[in-house]
């Protein structure tokens, strides 16, 4: 984590300086987790920046160069897809504030574009502009990647993905950005009132921006639950965190801010006490922490705790369901095409194994 921040963070950087000097680095560890968080390109760029890769054995830098020479075309044709969407749809009178890493991009976050791994283009929009999106992607050729006769969730946060041919990135329009619980405190009328434009795009402001990166981990991943993060969205956050007060970001939020806190004391303590990560220091935060380092040294226990969590939350899921599809029609509605759909059986059917 600390070698992301070297670029930015003169202590970090002479410390990891020292160990590449005098420590015999198992680069096939390094290799394992930083691909396996997605921050791989952007631990090359911050070394390539520090003058550190003088350090690091040929082959590697070679393959380090070539991830990140891919990853920056890719994100080129990202950005100029996004363009594209945003010009479709304003021409539309349709106003779309993209989100996550395509908008880090747009907003020009990263020193090199190569830094950030992007996956889908997400963009949010009003209650009224969400339909009409849908619609005018889809005359735009863009269509579901999903089987054509999945029924659509009544409660989720984003449409179907579409997808569209020769286009690099698949595109997920969202109504909501979250899970329902926290609906009502982190929503589109929350962020639309202090978004920004750049370029013609409307991105979050760089506080939302910073509160949604932890969102997407803690909240939705359920990260908070596991006493786990990404260092993608971290890393995130770190560089957010020059652009804006963290500590009152998150502050500006109720039920949310618990949750929110306890990422940014994580990140604070695995990016070596870095001072634009100061966080609200309180007992339950104490104990979070407590929880996340055990982690690192007991293993065992964690992947049992992490099986049980997941066990926990996909009941608590299916039992939430059930009860809104006892008072709420429109959950009825969609329970029982959901369990009249043959195509969704034989989906489940191929998912464990039973058939192909």
């Amino acid at each position: 984590a600390k070698c992301l921040t070297i670029s930015l963070e003169e202590k970090n950087r002479d410390e990891i300086e020292l160990i590449l000097k005098t420590t015999d680095v198992d680069w096939d560890a390094i290799v394992k987790v930083s691909t396996a968080h997605y921050v791989f390109p952007a631990i090359y760029c911050n070394f390539k920046k520090s003058d550190f890769l003088k350090y690091l054995p040929n082959d590697l830098v070679s393959y380090m160069e070539y991830i990140a020479d891919l990853n920056r075309e890719r994100n080129k044709q990202i950005i100029s897809q996004a363009q594209e969407l945003n010009s479709l749809l304003l021409d539309d009178n349709i106003k779309p504030i993209f989100l996550k890493g395509t908008a880090n991009l747009l907003a020009g976050i990263y020193e090199d574009i190569a830094e950030r791994m992007v996956g889908d283009i997400d963009f949010i929009f009003s209650k009224e502009d969400y339909p009409k999106a849908i619609i005018a992607l889809k005359d735009f050729g863009y269509y579901r990647k999903a089987p054509p006769k999945t029924v659509i969730t009544p409660f989720h946060r984003h449409y179907s993905r579409l997808t569209k041919k020769d286009s690099i990135a698949a595109v997920e329009i969202h109504k909501n950005l979250l899970l329902e619980k926290y609906v009502n405190e982190f929503n589109y009328n929350f962020v639309n009132k202090d978004s920004q434009v750049i370029d013609g795009t409307a991105v979050l402001s760089y506080a939302n921006k910073l509160n949604l990166s932890i969102i997407a981990n803690q909240i939705n991943d359920q990260g908070f639950e596991n006493r786990t993060m990404a260092l993608r969205n971290a890393y995130d956050v770190f560089l957010l965190s020059k652009k804006t007060n963290a500590m009152a970001a998150v502050n500006t939020l109720d039920k949310l801010k618990h949750p929110l806190n306890c990422f940014l004391a994580a990140c604070h303590e695995v990016f070596n006490k870095v001072d634009s990560l100061e966080y609200n220091n309180t007992k339950k935060e104490a104990s979070f922490l407590n929880e996340f380092n055990s982690q690192f040294t007991n293993p065992i226990p964690t992947k049992r705790q992490h099986k049980f969590n997941k066990i926990y939350l996909f009941i608590k899921y299916r039992l939430n369901l059930i009860y809104k599809a006892i008072i709420y029609k429109e959950y009825r509605i969609w329970l029982f095409n959901l369990l009249t759909d043959k195509d969704w059986y034989k989906r489940k059917l191929i998912q464990l194994g039973i058939k192909k």
